[in-house]
């Protein structure tokens, strides 16, 4: 009897040894939220004056990123899609009222967005109007030149101005029609060019009603609409910021995240080389380590190639994983946003069921942090978070509630 009980004993120490064992690596297994993957995209941490990044909030902690494309790059991109038009025109047809200057309007997207200074300077450094300055007003240009048909000819800004909407919204579409039509009657036919810092705005320019005809237009962003608007004849030119490949890298990092990649593997696999389970992005997407940043590349869009962008067409390199199914609380800025709403969202949704994640997407009103940060809840129950700010300069105020 003695040497069953010894035996029993001896059993219920294991057992409990074990079970303690299990227990501790339960407990250690435990993920806090501050510790969970956090990518931020397509706004990205940065002071809205000055621009420099929130390298304090990028630093949140080892699985922090932000993915976007090469906005600079982007700005030279639509600036060159600006000259090469010119340099192909008649100028006598660009050239309206005869005057022997190429005037243009700009419509500029948020005073305070990265994006929206690099394409404004990328625009005035290619067009020779730059003086230092992505604000507002004639007063912050200088007259610049570009070659028109082989001609050099003079080249000012007429106005320009940001978009804010009634509500307080950038970019806003309807603020841009309004400025269309005050511009069309205000500068007549001085005004030989119509450039935007997106599709939205210049698709809204479009729908002024005095909208002087034919006069060429440029957006950015290369949405569905202004694709089609392209092949109609309507808009001149757009740029593409390969929305797929920004969707698919803001999926992918989360996704090789959470399966446990550290290293290099975080910001190539599945990107610039194919992942475990065989997928890579086809479009070509840089990362800088400087600033955490997978930035994905421009590409310009005119007449001659503008079908190889219509709407429909998805990267075929993202297939169907069998990865472990993941849940990802994800924040859009602006319910309205064209480009967001029209092209990221579907984008993701269509990229999301194949790498197994589950995605939550809440949507603000543009204006106020607070609809994305109300709706920034139940952190627990998520694995990974996907934030877009309505203010460049919020992210600590997302990190903060991870900290709880």
């Amino acid at each position: 009897m003695k040497k069953v009980a010894v035996a029993i004993l001896m059993v219920a120490v294991v057992c409990t040894s074990l079970f303690a064992q299990g227990g501790s690596e339960a407990a250690a297994a435990v993920v806090t939220n501050a510790e969970k993957p956090v990518v931020f995209f397509n706004r990205q941490p940065s002071d809205p004056v000055t621009g420099v990044i929130d390298m304090e909030v990028m630093n949140w902690n080892d699985k922090t990123y932000y993915v976007g494309f090469d906005a600079a790059g982007g700005g030279a991109v639509q600036g060159q899609l600006i000259v090469d038009f010119l340099a192909s025109a008649d100028p006598a047809v660009v050239d309206r009222n005869g005057d022997g200057v190429i005037g243009y309007v700009l419509c500029i997207g948020d005073v305070g967005h990265n994006d929206s200074k690099a394409r404004t300077q990328g625009i005035r450094e290619a067009l020779g109007t730059w003086t230092g300055s992505t604000d507002p007003g004639v007063e912050n240009t200088k007259e610049g030149s570009a070659n028109v048909g082989g001609t050099t000819m003079p080249v000012v800004e007429l106005d320009s101005r940001a978009m804010t909407g009634t509500d307080g919204t950038t970019w806003n579409a309807n603020a841009a029609t309004d400025a269309m039509g005050g511009w069309a009657t205000r500068l007549g036919d001085q005004i030989d060019m119509v450039i935007s810092n997106n599709d939205g705005m210049a698709m809204g320019c479009l729908q002024a009603s005095n909208y002087p005809a034919g006069v060429p237009i440029f957006g950015y962003d290369a949405n569905a609409d202004a694709i089609e608007a392209i092949g109609a004849g309507t808009l001149t030119g757009t740029v593409s910021q390969n929305v797929d490949a920004q969707a698919t890298a803001t999926l992918q990092v989360i996704r090789n995240l959470l399966d446990g990649l550290t290293g290099d593997a975080v910001v190539t696999a599945g990107i610039t080389e194919p992942d475990q389970y065989g997928n890579k992005i086809s479009a070509s997407v840089d990362y800088v380590p400087e600033t955490k940043a997978l930035l994905a590349q421009n590409t310009g869009v005119n007449s001659s190639n503008w079908t190889e962008y219509q709407a429909g067409a998805r990267d075929t390199g993202i297939k169907q994983t069998d990865a472990p199914t993941k849940r990802v609380l994800l924040t859009i800025y602006n319910s309205g946003d064209n480009f967001l709403s029209s092209s990221y969202i579907p984008a993701l949704q269509y990229y999301a069921p194949l790498l197994n994640i589950d995605l939550t997407i809440v949507q603000g009103d543009g204006q106020n942090e607070s609809s994305c940060l109300d709706r920034f809840m139940n952190l627990n129950s998520y694995d990974a978070y996907a934030i877009n700010m309505v203010r460049t300069n919020s992210g600590r105020d997302y990190l903060d509630r991870l900290q709880y």
